[in-house]
């Protein structure tokens, strides 16, 4: 498993492990000297850190919870306008007995499948895909709608300006806006700018403990506030992007946590932790009036960034 650069500690233990093994010497005390060290390490992640552990190529994406999670998962292809984009899945699955709309990015896990998915960066197409499944869940089948974000950001390029990125990111947020149903969101990585409003503007909005939730990737504010990159650890910090920053400031909801060491060491277990967390979240919320719920809704994110003293 590739090594985050704060992670050199560890490094140095596991390649002395796996010397102690090949001599026959038991490993129980290094193995538990490497358990402690992991912990001390993620138990003072910087706000960058996270960062890092959030794009951490075998962290579980969305499809990886979907496929898990989601029984007879049944994909809904199109924006009935221009295509299909396959940096966004969506359709119909059975959790735990009752039917959701998912809505999720599609990264991909290896180099060939990044470029495919474009890094899970959604098109203009995608984003009209994502309001259609959000009105269909809405207005014909009356189901709960899920969305599962890991993004660096909805796509930029000529092409996508000429389709009407912004119009349509603005479409998608309507119909969350307006839906009929609940709805939430969960970060399961990274949640980039207008990549992740666009499918997250959600009753609950939820967070991994190890992702983070930015207007600007931490690269790109140091590249624009001092015309290089060297200040990324600084960005990241001053831009309150991590669960707990974003939680004191009552723009997430609820903190989903991790194994020590982060979803990329333990899937299954943060798998089965974000089932519960599902679960109880849709109990809550399924109980509230659908008009007071839409209401709340709107009053959440329209108060979002207002300073009072």
């Amino acid at each position: 498993m590739k090594l985050l650069p704060f992670e050199k500690p560890i490094e140095i233990l596991t390649k002395e492990r796996s010397r102690w093994k090949e001599y026959g010497r038991d490993t129980k005390d290094l193995d538990k000297l490497i358990k402690k060290q992991i912990k001390d390490i993620y138990d003072n992640l910087n706000a960058y850190q996270i960062v890092q552990v959030a794009r951490h190529p075998a962290r579980p994406q969305p499809l990886d919870y979907i496929e898990a999670l989601f029984s007879n998962f049944t994909e809904l292809h199109g924006d009935r306008v221009s295509g299909d984009d396959p940096a966004l899945i969506g359709g119909i699955g059975m959790f735990k007995g009752a039917p959701l709309m998912v809505i999720g990015n599609r990264k991909g896990h290896n180099v060939r499948e990044s470029i495919k998915y474009h890094s899970g960066m959604v098109s203009p197409a995608g984003f009209r895909k994502a309001a259609r499944l959000v009105k269909l869940a809405s207005t014909s089948l009356k189901i709960p709608i899920v969305t599962f974000i890991d993004t660096p950001g909805a796509m930029v390029s000529a092409e996508s300006e000429l389709q009407n990125q912004v119009g349509t990111i603005y479409e998608s947020i309507s119909a969350f806006i307006n839906a009929n149903v609940p709805t939430i969101s969960i970060i399961t990585g990274e949640g980039g700018s207008l990549g992740a409003l666009g499918i997250g503007v959600t009753d609950r909005m939820l967070m991994l403990k190890y992702s983070y939730l930015t207007v600007v990737s931490p690269e790109a504010a140091s590249s624009v506030l001092f015309k290089n990159t060297g200040n990324s650890k600084l960005m990241a910090e001053e831009l309150n992007i991590t669960p707990e920053k974003l939680a004191s400031l009552n723009i997430i909801d609820k903190i989903i946590q991790e194994p020590e060491g982060g979803a990329h060491r333990f899937t299954e277990e943060t798998i089965n932790m974000v089932s519960d967390t599902l679960q109880s979240e849709l109990d809550f919320i399924s109980k509230e009036n659908i008009e007071v719920l839409k209401k709340k809704r709107f009053e959440k994110f329209r108060n979002i960034g207002v300073y009072s003293t």
